[in-house]
């Protein structure tokens, strides 16, 4: 699909190098958010850790949106 535009094909390979492990640690923490809130009756300061890294990784994606376009 890009092969018409190299400079956008450029760009989106450069910023896969920087988000893709900030993706998979996504999954990764939102899988463990959902785990710990179902099993707890009350907030815990691990679900608030979680959610909080959570947040940063989702802040980061932005940042990257934002530095490459």
């Amino acid at each position: 699909l890009l092969d018409d535009l190299p400079i956008l094909k450029r760009t989106l390979g450069i910023r896969a190098v920087y988000l893709d492990p900030l993706h998979m640690l996504q999954v990764d923490l939102l899988a463990r958010t959902r785990a710990a809130g179902a099993a707890a009756d009350t907030e815990s300061d691990d679900l608030r850790r979680l959610r909080r890294a959570l947040l940063l990784t989702v802040n980061g994606v932005a940042a990257g949106m934002r530095n490459t376009g």
